[in-house]
């Protein structure tokens, strides 16, 4: 018998006749360990949607973005990425360094597909991989309880586009983004990034910053 559901999920199978499929769903497509293809599917990803919980239980879901191979498996139960400089809250690393507990969905919008996994996760400056991540503030090594493909009829088809110019090049360097230059934040950002944006000429109104988010530049 699984392990992966609980009560809830079982009143709710029962209700709508699932239980024998969801069983049988566990037990063929439900795997503790990250095979070949989906290796090769994780590594080729260029984003992927990041769940955590707080202490409390509260869960948020994050955006995660990089060129094409940040996320890596390094091991059959092991992935690896970085986290980049972000706006500071740190609400997805902060909860990892709290709780641990994460989820992952790595999606394909040209060739409908996905990929899903639970893992138990750690936050640190100082791993081995830091090195390989240039621009990286932080290194999430995630262990992974279980990873299955999902079902892909609802995902709505959408053609790859160029990878955000935000990320950080291979010496780590990045353009400053938007909201670092409204002016009245200039006072309180980190010392690393005042003084920037007026060197570029570039310090915004909170408006402006709203008119370049609706044309995607955040």
């Amino acid at each position: 018998m699984t392990t992966l559901y609980g009560e809830q999920h079982r009143k709710l199978q029962d209700q709508f006749d699932s239980r024998q499929v969801a069983d049988v769903l566990a037990a063929v497509i439900v795997r503790p360990e990250i095979d070949d293809e989906a290796k090769a599917f994780i590594e080729s990803r260029s984003f992927f949607f990041l769940s955590t919980v707080n202490a409390d239980g509260q869960p948020t879901v994050s955006h995660k973005g990089g060129a094409p191979g940040f996320v890596r498996v390094i091991d059959p139960t092991t992935i690896v990425f970085p986290s980049y400089d972000g706006n500071g809250m740190f609400l997805s690393m902060g909860n990892i360094a709290g709780d641990g507990r994460i989820g992952l969905l790595f999606m394909d919008f040209e060739r409908p597909h996905r990929v899903r996994a639970h893992a138990h996760a750690v936050v640190n400056r100082d791993d081995p991989m830091m090195s390989h991540y240039p621009g990286a503030d932080l290194i999430v090594r995630a262990t992974l309880t279980d990873v299955f493909v999902n079902c892909p009829r609802y995902i709505t088809p959408h053609t790859r586009g160029e990878v955000s110019k935000y990320v950080p090049d291979a010496n780590g360097n990045a353009p400053l983004p938007g909201w670092k230059k409204i002016d009245a934040l200039q006072p309180f950002l980190p010392s690393r990034f005042q003084g920037l944006a007026e060197t570029e000429n570039d310090v915004i109104t909170v408006d402006e910053y709203g008119q370049r988010l609706l044309h995607g530049d955040g």
